[in-house]
């Protein structure tokens, strides 16, 4: 007669054959977890942690003097960043036409001129990281890479959700109301970049017009350099050396000023000596030929009036005029009377008389007029 009743399972074992943990030691390490063992090794860890000589090194990297300096610097640089946006105020000064400047200038000579120099260095630091990366990273094309990817992602997950939950995932993070930026911000925005658009426009005009002669010598000079850098150096390097020139030479002038200072005052009296030398020179030599312009003139007068005299003199006269000439001196005109001018007539035209000629010889001093018929 045959057992029906069904089989048992016996222990089950540790280990498998292959040397693989079962279910059951599995079961036994659980238990093994509340075990005085393993409270021993929690125990032991917190121990360690909590160790004099660990809570030593915890308060010598929390409280040391890296983490004091540490602490220090990152106020300083807050207060810098925080100066450097107060900044931001139209100065007290106006340009040569009377316009009041913009708060850009206030801002740029603040960040210029190395007054935080925190921030100032931190600002030159991004910029000329910004020009490397634009020129090294393929910027335009992460982002389109980005937007695909995300765009992808988001209308897999909207399409697989309809399809397995009847709901899609995407739309479900949709926000009650979608973001719009403020009126008041937007405006403050378009309000800041108007000042900055005039600060360049400003800035041009007052270079153009020389408001400041050094200024537009400085201008000219670098856009000379620029024209021939241009032609064998990259847009992005000259970017850069426009960038380094224009954080680092303030810097290197506020490091050295007084010895900068000395030899500008020694080169503008170089120049003054050398241009009062030179403007002496020039009245000297102007007044040499104007003097001698004179006495050119004077002399070429004289024999004029000698060469005209000798004409006269030479010229066919009548007697009563050269008796006048004679009893006139050399170099004065010669006396005339009226007996040495014609006579003007003193009756009226004879009729039938045609030229002057006819006329005087028909007068009374001429000849007696011959009676016309009529």
């Amino acid at each position: 007669m045959t057992d029906t009743s069904p089989p048992k399972l016996g222990d089950l074992p540790q280990q498998s054959e292959f040397k693989v943990p079962t279910l059951q030691s599995s079961l036994n390490m659980d238990n093994a977890n509340g075990s005085p063992a393993m409270q021993n090794a929690r125990d032991s860890a917190y121990n360690g942690s909590n160790h004099p000589a660990t809570q030593n090194v915890k308060d010598t990297f929390n409280n040391g003097p890296v983490a004091d300096n540490v602490r220090n610097q990152s106020a300083k640089t807050s207060s810098e960043f925080r100066n450097l946006a107060d900044s931001r105020t139209p100065p007290s000064k106006s340009a040569a036409s009377g316009q009041p400047l913009t708060h850009y200038h206030s801002f740029f000579y603040n960040l210029l001129s190395w007054e935080n120099p925190r921030a100032t260095a931190i600002s030159f630091l991004s910029t000329v990281l910004f020009i490397f990366a634009a020129r090294y990273l393929p910027a335009l094309r992460w982002t389109f890479k980005v937007l695909y990817i995300t765009l992808g992602c988001t209308a897999a997950a909207e399409l697989g959700g309809k399809m397995v939950l009847s709901q899609g995932l995407a739309s479900s993070f949709r926000p009650r109301k979608y973001y719009t930026i403020p009126r008041e911000a937007l405006e403050a925005s378009l309000e800041d970049v108007e000042q900055l658009i005039n600060f360049f426009v400003i800035e041009f005009q007052r270079v153009l017009f020389a408001e400041k002669p050094a200024h537009t010598v400085a201008a000219f000079v670098a856009s000379l350099i620029s024209y021939w850098l241009i032609k064998f150096t990259p847009i992005w390097g000259l970017s850069l050396i426009t960038v380094s020139l224009l954080y680092l030479g303030p810097l290197i002038y506020t490091t050295n000023k007084e010895l900068i200072d000395n030899n500008l005052e020694n080169a503008t009296n170089v120049v003054n000596a050398q241009a009062t030398q030179v403007k002496d020179l020039a009245g000297h030599h102007t007044s040499r030929a104007t003097s001698a312009v004179k006495g050119y003139a004077g002399d070429y007068t004289s024999k004029a009036q000698n060469y005209i005299g000798s004409a006269r003199a030479k010229a066919p006269t009548s007697p009563t005029a050269a008796n006048s000439g004679a009893k006139s001196g050399p170099g004065s005109q010669p006396a005339y009377t009226s007996s040495d001018f014609p006579h003007a007539p003193k009756q009226e035209p004879m009729p039938g008389v045609t030229s002057h000629q006819e006329q005087y010889e028909n007068s009374r001093f001429g000849g007696q007029a011959e009676t016309a018929s009529y």
